[in-house]
């Protein structure tokens, strides 16, 4: 793990303290950020489903 010295608002962090029902500023803020990535990965995976499902018509003579 890397520390890192950043300005955090202070607002921003009761409320999401609040809402991951975390204690520590660590904590939450570690929370917040896999929970970020792990919503980016289901966003991506999901988008890659719709375009697994297209049917698309044979592009192979669209160059010509």
């Amino acid at each position: 793990m890397t520390k890192h010295l950043v300005d955090i608002d202070e607002e921003a962090l009761l409320s999401a303290r609040q809402e991951l029902g975390t204690e520590t500023i660590k904590e939450t803020v570690n929370l917040a950020l896999r929970r970020a990535g792990a919503e980016h990965q289901v966003e991506v995976s999901r988008k890659l489903d719709t375009l697994a499902r297209l049917k698309l018509s044979d592009r192979g003579d669209a160059w010509r």
